[in-house]
């Protein structure tokens, strides 16, 4: 019975950071660019009272083993970089990835951070930002009084300026790519850091080698199924009840022999 309890504890610990992951998928169900987080579980380790196969007799061998588990565990919670669906804004400064690839931008420090967010913005040197101010990268400006901004599928960015018929290309943004996107460092703020589980980045031109394309006036949404999360919230309530009644039946086992013996 006391191992009742303290295995039900870390179902309920478990459950309790499960919730809290579905509560922060939705609660970000608007956030552009947004990957839902999965958590994924394990067992703990197993009291073996009776070695599976051993030797019962000088002739015989035992055909199951007594295995008593102690409990589960949170052993990581993995992002999902399955697309989100596309919104049309009609905004030039409004990008979506139209396949695999980030976006990358410039942070305080020095270092590289990625992206799937695409509502960019303007700075006051007319600078490509993101809503916090980081530059994307490669740094792109665009010309004083330029009267029109497109951005091609293959990244390339062009201005049309006064006085003047043609468009002039003054950039080009390029994506990045990871072996093991799942294995990238999220830091808040949409953005993503590279570690040694996501492996090297890889840049290049949006449309080649793989990459996704840039679709000018989009936006992608949040990859969060509403639907999902709530029938994954009734599992963990579910899971969570169950434990705690774990937990008060053992503690009735051992109020009565408590009182009886």
């Amino acid at each position: 019975m006391m191992n009742a309890l303290w295995v039900s504890k870390t179902g309920l610990s478990a459950q309790d950071t499960q919730l809290a992951t579905i509560s922060n998928n939705l609660a970000n169900v608007s956030t552009v660019g947004f990957k839902r987080d999965r958590v994924t579980f394990e067992d703990l380790l197993y009291q073996i009272r009776r070695q599976p196969g051993a030797q019962s007799s000088q002739d015989n061998q035992l055909p199951s083993g007594l295995q008593l588990g102690t409990g589960v565990r949170i052993v990581s919670t993995q992002k999902e970089f399955t697309e989100g669906s596309l919104q049309v804004t009609g905004n030039a400064l409004d990008v979506a990835i139209n396949g695999r690839g980030f976006l990358e931008v410039l942070q305080p420090d020095g270092t590289t951070a990625y992206t799937r967010n695409g509502q960019l913005h303007l700075s006051r040197d007319g600078e490509i930002v993101n809503a916090d101010g980081l530059v994307i990268q490669p740094a792109i400006t665009v010309p004083e009084g330029a009267q029109s901004l497109t951005i091609g599928k293959d990244g390339t960015v062009s201005v049309v300026l006064p006085g003047e018929a043609e468009a002039q290309q003054i950039g080009s943004l390029t994506l990045t790519d990871f072996i093991n996107s799942a294995g990238l460092q999220a830091i808040g703020g949409n953005l993503f850091l590279e570690t040694t589980a996501s492996g090297s980045p890889t840049n290049g031109t949006p449309g080649l080698d793989g990459l996704g394309t840039i679709e000018q006036g989009n936006l992608e949404n949040s990859n969060v199924e509403v639907v999902e999360e709530l029938v994954n919230m009734i599992t963990t309530q579910r899971a969570y009840e169950m434990n705690a009644k774990v937990i008060s039946t053992s503690d009735q086992m051992l109020g009565y022999i408590s009182q009886n013996l």
